[in-house]
């Protein structure tokens, strides 16, 4: 088979032909050059406007686009491009449909970057496919760009509001996802956890679909909370299981250190309570042997940490509460 008819099948462009394929050398590496030719009597498209219009002339020289290479061999087209007599923007470069604006790189090599940077690193990216950082780069935006661009917001009824730390110090980045069922997919990325920032989402989420929004499953961060019930109102705010369990730690861990502190100093022996942090803030099932002997011999005691310890375990099961009228609890 050859390359012209691959290409034909894998990526056939309208109005435009390959005409001939060759081995040529770009830079350090042998590459396949695919010269691209616009089919007789088509009519080039305005840069601008997008309109069809009657070719003016043509440049002095071939432009060069990357495509996907082929066997790990770099490929390339090269094609001479019109000019356009636009009678609403006069003469204009045309635009070619497998590249965005002036951009070297074609749109299937573009989104092709755009997956493997999914998996990879962007520098592995580049290594991998004879590219450059950059590219990789300019690619991922390409991409989420177009994705922003077209993405469907309609029928979103449950959203999940969350904050990742990046970079050294307090850095933060507040996420938003939909969270639907067989639908999870990020919808907005938004600097610093601030209230303006969960604001800004709202705002462009729309407030007809903010209306529309039945649950909303968020942390217990006082600048959320306050923008979820203002600008949600008709939503269930859920709070999220893994935020609601921390802040059970940290209370049982609160009454164990103060318990300690008081037998100390009321003359009882405090290492009854020595080496019983993660006893009581771990899970049943993740203890160690040791661990497990530890934990059954201080619940023989009749202390504030033990009975702190026994709520925190009763609480598991209102995760297993059935629904009640009608109403999930989601983890």
């Amino acid at each position: 088979m050859r390359i012209e008819t691959l290409l034909n099948r894998v990526y056939w462009i309208k109005s435009f032909v390959y005409v001939a394929v060759s081995i040529q050398r770009i830079g350090r590496r042998d590459a396949i050059v695919v010269d691209i030719k616009a089919r007789q009597n088509s009519l080039p498209t305005c840069s601008r406007c997008g309109k069809t219009g009657p070719v003016y002339d043509h440049m002095p020289n071939h432009r060069q686009f990357k495509f996907i290479p082929l066997w790990n061999i770099p490929v390339y087209f090269h094609y001479t491009m019109r000019r356009v007599d636009c009678e609403q923007c006069g003469v204009r470069v045309e635009q070619v449909p497998w590249a965005e604006g002036k951009s070297p790189v074609t749109k299937p090599f573009a989104l092709f970057l755009a997956r493997w940077a999914k998996r990879l690193s962007w520098k592995e990216t580049a290594k991998s496919f004879c590219t450059t950082w950059d590219t990789v780069f300019r690619s991922v935006k390409q991409i989420v760009e177009y994705g922003l661009k077209h993405r469907q917001l309609d029928g979103i009824t449950a959203i999940g509001v969350d904050e990742i730390q990046y970079g050294k110090g307090h850095q933060y980045l507040t996420l938003v996802y939909q969270i639907n069922v067989g639908i999870r997919r990020l919808l907005f990325v938004g600097k610093e956890r601030k209230a303006k920032t969960l604001l800004r989402f709202f705002r462009d989420f729309g407030k007809q679909r903010c209306e529309k929004l039945e649950f909303v499953c968020s942390d217990m961060w006082k600048a959320y909370l306050k923008v979820i019930k203002k600008k949600a109102p008709n939503a269930l705010n859920i709070l999220d299981r893994f935020h609601i369990v921390q802040k059970l730690g940290k209370a049982i861990d609160k009454v164990r250190a103060a318990e300690v502190k008081r037998l100390a100093a009321e003359g009882y022996d405090e290492d009854v309570l020595k080496h019983t942090k993660y006893c009581f803030l771990k899970n049943e099932r993740n203890l160690t042997e040791k661990q497990k002997t530890k934990l059954t011999d201080v619940l023989q005691y009749d202390l504030k940490s033990v009975r702190a310890y026994l709520l925190k375990e009763s609480f598991q099961l209102f995760w297993k509460q059935e629904p009640v009228l009608g109403r999930v609890v989601s983890e």
